[in-house]
Order: structure tokens, then C-alpha cells, then sequence
């Protein structure tokens, strides 16, 4: 291996080119001399380069680039003097380029030289709690090495098809290193017209990861595995971010460059109308290296974007763009099942031994017995043809069923409320959705037979523990497009547009509630997200209106009109679905609380408090124009008729709906612009908040990826067992916060943090010993090497009744001899939570405190298992009132550089590499 330094001598000189123009305090921040614009020129150019930092690093010690064999410097060079063109803050100033001249005379070319270089792929040491600390060159070394030995190995095979797999250019500041097939598969589907048929691209990827685990020294890889799906035809261009697309040429892009062995991967752009190369105008990057014209003419790329993907033609490349879930439909469903997953893996893991071995299996948690459950399960109904009267014994019983959940639903309603009268506006735009959700109230609750009033615009149910009003009218222009038929601009015509929707809805409903005093919830029909896709992004009403709504003292739920483009039956079956869904989630913003039982006995405090921590995060440049850092905490606590919550500004836990109002109208304060003063400040809630309780049992809850940036103790090298810190302060005993304290950390696979897995279909049956075939199942697991990290999954989601065994990249037939090869179907996979038990007191098992946490995902009053323990859930909730769906039209990983001091510090969060 060869690696290659930017001398230490030309620090002083580049720092000064990137701060000149800057304020002082603007440059005292931006210490850091950015390489991403020369990061993805070498992306796009040069793959089979490894930077290894997104930062410029200096001096021997900490080389920059990484390579097999040494790549010409003459090309390096030309690479480095695009990117301090890139780096100046106003070019066209003469003053900057009088200083960008003299850089250049100051940097001694000579000084970029390849050297050999033995690399320790596992050099790490340990954390105070044991946790392996991979030095930060590995995060994007190791996996890249490992990348290369799984290209290198035969090619995949399943039932006799074949794939081949090369290596893509990485990004630096993602770290890892991916695979992608070659060439892409094909389906075709046939047009709605029946005029002929389309062809549909898409390869299988892999992915590895170099990752952690809490007080284990043992460093990990992940392998996850997916499906990207490639554009055909013309490319909807995103306002913000760009475009990926993935380039195969036969020959170098760059002038008396070496010919690439991986996908180089660059990236189209729309900006002021026009789309070009990232880096590719007039002055770009691209142009400066002599690379423009090697490329395909984004012009037409952007309307023929499968011209060039079958490989070589007239122009001697490959290209594939890169198809996203914004750009609207593609036949090609997304992810992979178990089975599937199962052999790419397996297959991929080969060429990581001896050095890399399967971690070994988990296994299920001693305390696996069930929880009590507060609603009873109604029964299934065979898919045979049963006798009519047991038929009607089922239906019977379901009934009855229905009615005592629903009977113990309004009990629990009205404590939330505090014994008051619910009352809900439905604002619809169609009497039938209209109609399935006052349906929907009367099922849900059992409200039949209780009502009074029935219409047309008021209907009042009373019962003996409840009475329930709702208020229904058209909506009307309330719910039309922003700014009409053309779509607000972004900036301040779109914040304009959304503060005079706001304050009109917020003036209707306050007029409504002279009639409807009391009114706390409303329930919205608006088209959903297609209706508002690409280009008409902006012109979504829905955050408006949860504003509105919000400012006249009611929570909302949305709910979408009846599909038209569905079979008639099938349409109705979802619109049922979908408004008994919104009806439920509606009370549940009330702080109606079904809190999860647990089978844990006295082990578990009978009195024991739930406290979710979470960061609710909004950035300046989202489409209010306002930056958001509130840290709040969800309390579940035991005798508390609600859910409460609170903010740092409150000085008393309110009620749940309280708390998410109070979210429309935070905006970030002057101090807490640096993720410094936002550190201190979720510190002092924190320990506010906890001093608040250390009187009573409380068991914490966090999830990693939202705090632990601002709450660095959280980070894997932070974490010390039975310890506890609060922003740079030490650590300290969780006795001395609180002896009747826990804590527990959650994390998710978001960024392939946890694992990919499935369930061994061998270990149920041994038929299928050596057919590779996965599954899925709910449970907590316990792994062998740490008595203090656990994982919770959940089974197949309701609403994904795909087989485990439906394929996509090969043909594959099931034991029953049917065909599973099915290309069009999504795919769904519960991801793995990591439960790591933090803080515990003397005498408690981690164990049984993990299988607690594992049971609060197991609400009885959700149709599925929950994402999240409850507490968090709920606290991950109040996001909506602070983020719209569409926080930015962006489609793609990349996120700009941290603008001035008006922006808040909350692009996407690294990767915790520790």
C-alpha cells in the first residue's frame, strides 16, 4: 500500500487562502480546512484514490491519500490547484486572487510524493470502559480493503444466474466502502396502454461498515446488502443536493490518467435552472482538471438517463443514475428478504476469513415469557372455508372483543382528558373519508348504540364514562397547494406562504371553537406526499396547517383521500384502514396511554418512572427560515393519568398535546448556535430534570443517533459502566445522581449502526440445513461476549405480508415448488435495536432490565411493534411539530458546509467511530 501526505509547510498557506474574507469569528470557528470539493472531484475521477478525512490533515503522521499503487502526481497536483481555486470564499475579488497566487508560489509541488507504507488494519486501543477504539483511518481503510478482497472472489451464483461485483469510489465523510453488480438486471414491465413495454435497471450493493460495541474490545464489520434501482428515461432534478451517478468508463476520464478498476460516482446538479455537473461550470473543478469533456453531456443525460448504462458504445463508458424514492414511481421494488440477504451475505463473507469471522449467534433471552396484555387479541379467521356456524361462533366472539378493548379505550380517554368531553374536528375534503372516520370513532370506541346527535356537521356519542363530539367541514381552500398553481419560491415566498396559511387556519378554527368549546384534537383529509412530489414539494400544505391548528390550541392527524388508482374493493379496504389508523393515533396525541405490562415481576419497581430524553432539531435553512434546538423529556409515569412532557423553558411537566403544541413556536436562541452551547444546555435539562427524581425509581431512555452528539458521555468510547457525565465534566458514580437511577442507551441501524440480520430457518427445522434460508423473529437476544448489551427485534410487520423467501436478483422457487423470483415487490426487514444497559444499581440484573425495555415496544394498542420503546416513541413524535414530512427537497446523503453564524450546527451527524 502507498500513501501520501500534504506537507507540513503548506498548512499556514491554505488556512490563509480559506479564512481570507472571513470575520474573525468566523474564522476562529472554521479551524478545519474542508476537502470535500476535492474529495468528490477524486470520486468522480480518480476511484481508485482513499481519502481517508473530509478535513485537510498535514504532515507525515497523518496521511491523506491512500492507494494500491501510486497514482500520478502530476495529476495530484492539478487535483490540489482546483481545489484551492474551490477554497477561496470570493473569487472574484482581486485581493483573493492576488493571495491564491501566492499560495500557489508558496507550495512546493515536489512536496506531494507516494511512499510505501505498511498499514496495521486493527491498530486500536481501548476506552476507559473497554470499548475498542480503531484508529480513524480505519473507518474508511479497513472496509475498503475488505471490499477489494470480496470483488476479487468468484461471483456470486444462485440457481444459475451470476453476479459480478466491483467496488465503488467512497465517500470520506460516510466512511465505509461499497459493492455494486455488474451489469445491472432487467425487468420488463408492460405499459398501462398496452403500447409496448418498459425496461427497469437495478443492482444488488454491499455495503461494510467498520463499527463498535459498548465495553467490548473486539471491533466489528457490518455487512448490509440492498437493491439500487437506476432511472430510465428523463431525471426529476431536486432543488437541493444532487443527483448520483455511477460511471464504468473503459478508459481514464482525466488526460494520461490510469484506467479506473471501480465505479467512479459523480453528481448532476440543478441550479438557477439549469443542470450541470457538480463542479462543472464555467470556473468548476471539473473544467479545471480537463475532465468536462469526458463526461457524458448532462443535457441529455438529464432526458435520456439509460442512454449509456448498457455499457460500451461511441463514448466508451457505462452510466447509471441513480434512482430515488422522491423521483416518483419505479417498477422495481425496494430491499432484499432474509433468504436473499442471507446467501449475498454469506456468500460476501467468505472473503473476509480467517480474519474477519461471523459474530456468534444470539441467543433468545431466559425471560421470554409474555407480558399481560390490556387489550385482548381478536381471533384470526382461517383462510379454509369453515362451517357457517363456527364462522359466526368467530365472528361472535371478535365482537364481543371489540367491544371490551373499546370499553377499556374510553376509560382511558376520559382519564387523559380529566373527565372532560372529547371533542374532535374532522376538516375533509370528501364525505366518504369523512364518513369512514366517524366510523371509525364508533368502532373504535364502541359508540354505536351512544349516540345522540347525527349530523350533518355535529355528531355526539355519551356514554357512561365519556362523551365524544365531533365537529365535521369541508376544508376547503385551507388545504389547497401553496401558493396555487405555481409553487412558492424558496426562502421568503415560501415562508410567507406558509405564515398566512398558518394564520388563517389558526383564524377558522378559532372561530369554530365559539361552537365547539373544548375542541383538543383535529383530523385532516389532504392528498398526500405523490400529490406534492418533485418540483411541487414546496407547495405542501400540511405543515401549515399543523401550525395553524397548533395556534389555536389543537393537535392534529392527517389522513389521505380514498386511492382512485386502486381496484374499487381494495381502495376501500385502505381507506378503512387508514382513517381506523388515524383515528386511533389521534388519541393517542391526547396522552391516552396504554403503558406496556411487563412479566418481569418484582424485579422491576412497581413505581418505577419512564424518562425519555431526545433532541427535537430544526435547521435554518428548513421551510420556516427558523432554526429549532429544543431538548424535551417524555415522563411515563405510574399513577399520572397522561403522558407528560416538558421543555427546558417549562417549569412544571405538562400534559402530552401541551407539549407538542409548544413545539410550533420554539426557535432557537441567540446562544445556542455552537454544538458547545447546545451541549451545556442539554446538560443542564438533563440534570435539572434528573434532580427533579432522584427521589423515586426512574429508568432513562435515550436513542444514540439523536443526543449523543450533544451529549458526548453517550458516545460508545464515552460510555464507562455504572458511570455517568454530563457535557465535558467527569464522570461519576449513578449513585451519586440518583440511587434509584438506570439508564439505558438505544440504538438503531440507521447508518448501518446496528447489524443486518435474520432468524436461521434451521434452527426451527432441519430441512433446511444448508439452504440458506433466513426468516424473521420477535425477541430480545442476548449476546455471548457481553453481559450489558442486548437486542430487541420485532416480527414481520402487518403491512408487509411479503415472503421471506421472494428474491430479486436470481430465480428461486420455494419448498413448495413456486416461484419466488419477484422483482416488483418491496421488501421489508425489522431492523435490530441495540439495548445497551448503561447504568445500573447494585443487585440488578441487565438482563431483565433490557427484556423491560424490549416489552415497552410491545404496546397493545399499536397494530405492529413499535420502532422504538414507547417513551421514546412518543418522544420522537414531537419531531412533527417542529419538522415537516419534506423537511428539505433533497435526495441524496451529501449536506452543504456549515454556514455562518445564523446557521445551527445540525447537518447530519457523523457516525459514532468509536
Amino acid at each position: 500500500m502507498h500513501t501520501l501526505a500534504l506537507p507540513a509547510d503548506w498548512e499556514a498557506p491554505i488556512r490563509r487562502l480559506y479564512q481570507h474574507g472571513m470575520t474573525p469569528q468566523q474564522a476562529e470557528r472554521r479551524q478545519l480546512i474542508p476537502t470535500k470539493s476535492i474529495n468528490q472531484l477524486m470520486r468522480a475521477l480518480a476511484p481508485d484514490l482513499l481519502s481517508v478525512d473530509h478535513n485537510a490533515t498535514f504532515g507525515t503522521d497523518q496521511p491523506w491519500l491512500y492507494a494500491a499503487s501510486p497514482y500520478p502526481t502530476r495529476i495530484i497536483n492539478s487535483f490540489v490547484g482546483a481545489w484551492l481555486r474551490d477554497l477561496q470564499q470570493k473569487p472574484e475579488d482581486p485581493e483573493s486572487a492576488s493571495l491564491l497566487h501566492k499560495t500557489f508560489r508558496l507550495l512546493d509541488a515536489s512536496g506531494l510524493t507516494w511512499q510505501p507504507a505498511n498499514v496495521d488494519l486493527l491498530e486500536q486501543t481501548t476506552s476507559a470502559g473497554g470499548t475498542s477504539l480503531p484508529a480513524s483511518h480505519l473507518y474508511r481503510l479497513l472496509p475498503d480493503v475488505l471490499a477489494a478482497r470480496i470483488a476479487a472472489q468468484p461471483a456470486y451464483e444462485h440457481n444459475g444466474k451470476t453476479l459480478q461485483f466491483r467496488q465503488v469510489a467512497g465517500d470520506a465523510k460516510v466512511g465505509g466502502a461499497e459493492l455494486m453488480s455488474w451489469p445491472p438486471r432487467t425487468y420488463q414491465s408492460n405499459n398501462k396502454d398496452d403500447d409496448g413495454k418498459k425496461t427497469w435497471y437495478y443492482s444488488a450493493y454491499i455495503r461494510l461498515s467498520l463499527r463498535t460495541v459498548p465495553f467490548s474490545p473486539v471491533p466489528r464489520i457490518h455487512l448490509s446488502t440492498g437493491i439500487r434501482r437506476f432511472v430510465r428515461g428523463q431525471v426529476w432534478m431536486p432543488t437541493e443536493g444532487g443527483v448520483s451517478v455511477y460511471l464504468l468508463p473503459d478508459e481514464s476520464l482525466i488526460p494520461d490518467g490510469p484506467t479506473p478498476h471501480r465505479f467512479s460516482v459523480a453528481m448532476m446538479e440543478w441550479n438557477r435552472g439549469t443542470t450541470d455537473w457538480r463542479h462543472g461550470g464555467p470556473q468548476g473543478m471539473l473544467l479545471g482538471v480537463s475532465a468536462l469533456d469526458q463526461l457524458p453531456p448532462v443535457d441529455r443525460l438529464v432526458k435520456e438517463a439509460d442512454r449509456w448504462i448498457d455499457g460500451p458504445n461511441d463514448d466508451n463508458i457505462a452510466v447509471a443514475v441513480s434512482h430515488h424514492a422522491a423521483m416518483g414511481y419505479h417498477a422495481i421494488g425496494t430491499g432484499l428478504m432474509p433468504s436473499e440477504r442471507r446467501r449475498l451475505t454469506e456468500w460476501a463473507e467468505q472473503a473476509l476469513a480467517p480474519d474477519f469471522l461471523p459474530v456468534p449467534l444470539l441467543t433468545r433471552s431466559r425471560y421470554s415469557k409474555p407480558a399481560k396484555k390490556q387489550l385482548e387479541k381478536r381471533r384470526s379467521i382461517p383462510k379454509k372455508e369453515l362451517p357457517e356456524e363456527k364462522l359466526a361462533a368467530i365472528l361472535a366472539e371478535n365482537e364481543a372483543i371489540s367491544g371490551r378493548n373499546a370499553l377499556r379505550r374510553r376509560k382511558h380517554l376520559a382519564e387523559a382528558i380529566d373527565g372532560l368531553p372529547f371533542v374532535a374536528v374532522v376538516l375533509y375534503q370528501t364525505e366518504g373519508m369523512r364518513n369512514r372516520i366517524i366510523q371509525a370513532a364508533e368502532r373504535g370506541l364502541d359508540l354505536v348504540s351512544h349516540r345522540v346527535e347525527d349530523g350533518p356537521e355535529t355528531w355526539t356519542w355519551r356514554t357512561e364514562e365519556i362523551e365524544v363530539k365531533v365537529h365535521a367541514l369541508p376544508i376547503g381552500e385551507l388545504a389547497a397547494p401553496l401558493g396555487g398553481d405555481s409553487p412558492p419560491a424558496k426562502g421568503g415566498e415560501h415562508n410567507q406562504q406558509i405564515t398566512s396559511r398558518r394564520h388563517a387556519v389558526a383564524a377558522f378554527i378559532k372561530k369554530l371553537k365559539v361552537k365547539m368549546p373544548g375542541a383538543q384534537v383535529a383530523f385532516v383529509e389532504l392528498d398526500g406526499k405523490e400529490r406534492f412530489a418533485k418540483s411541487k414539494r414546496r407547495a405542501d400544505p400540511k405543515y401549515a396547517i399543523r401550525l395553524g391548528l397548533a395556534d389555536a390550541g389543537l393537535v392534529s392527524q392527517f389522513f389521505r383521500p380514498l386511492d382512485p388508482d386502486m381496484e374499487p374493493d381494495e381502495a376501500e379496504a385502505d381507506a378503512v384502514f387508514r382513517a381506523e389508523a388515524a383515528w386511533l393515533d389521534g388519541l393517542r396525541q391526547t396522552g391516552m396511554r396504554f403503558v406496556p405490562l411487563h412479566s418481569l415481576g418484582d424485579s422491576i419497581p412497581e413505581n418505577l418512572n419512564q424518562l425519555a430524553f431526545w433532541l427535537v432539531k430544526r435547521r435554518s435553512d428548513g421551510p420556516t427560515n427558523r432554526a429549532q434546538f429544543t431538548p424535551i423529556a417524555v415522563l411515563l409515569r405510574p399513577g399520572q393519568k397522561c403522558i407528560m412532557g416538558k421543555t427546558a423553558d417549562m417549569s412544571e411537566w405538562v400534559p402530552y398535546p401541551q407539549l407538542l403544541r409548544s413545539l410550533t413556536s420554539h426557535i432557537s436562541k441567540a446562544e445556542l448556535k455552537t454544538a458547545a452551547q447546545q451541549s451545556a444546555a442539554t446538560a443542564a435539562f438533563v440534570k435539572k430534570t434528573l434532580s427533579a427524581m432522584r427521589g423515586s425509581p426512574t429508568l432513562v431512555l435515550v436513542r444514540a443517533q439523536n443526543i449523543r452528539y450533544r451529549w458526548p458521555w453517550l458516545l460508545n468510547r464515552g460510555l464507562v459502566q455504572d458511570r455517568i457525565g454530563f457535557d465535558s465534566g467527569p464522570l461519576q458514580r449513578i449513585g451519586l445522581i440518583g440511587k434509584q437511577l438506570r439508564f439505558i442507551r438505544v440504538a438503531d441501524s440507521e447508518r448501518d449502526e446496528t447489524a443486518e440480520w435474520w432468524a436461521p430457518a434451521e434452527l426451527l427445522s432441519e430441512k433446511h440445513e444448508g439452504k440458506q434460508r433466513g426468516g424473521i423473529a420477535k425477541g430480545l437476544w442476548v449476546a455471548q461476549d457481553s453481559y450489558h448489551v442486548f437486542y430487541s427485534s420485532a416480527d414481520r410487520a402487518s403491512t408487509h405480508p411479503v415472503s421471506s423467501e421472494m428474491a430479486k436478483l436470481t430465480s428461486h422457487v420455494n419448498d413448495k415448488g413456486y416461484s419466488e423470483f419477484k422483482p416488483t415487490k418491496n421488501a421489508w426487514n425489522p431492523e435490530l435495536l441495540e439495548l445497551v444497559v448503561a447504568c445500573m444499581q447494585p443487585g440488578d440484573d441487565p438482563e431483565k432490565w433490557a427484556m423491560f425495555v424490549h416489552q415497552q415496544r410491545l404496546c397493545d394498542d399499536y397494530r405492529d411493534v413499535l420502532g422504538l420503546p414507547l417513551a421514546l416513541h412518543l418522544a420522537k413524535l414531537a419531531d412533527h411539530y417542529a419538522l415537516p414530512q419534506e423537511e428539505v427537497e433533497t435526495i441524496t446523503d451529501t449536506s452543504s458546509e456549515e454556514s455562518p453564524s445564523e446557521q445551527l450546527m445540525l447537518d447530519i451527524e457523523p457516525i459514532d467511530h468509536s
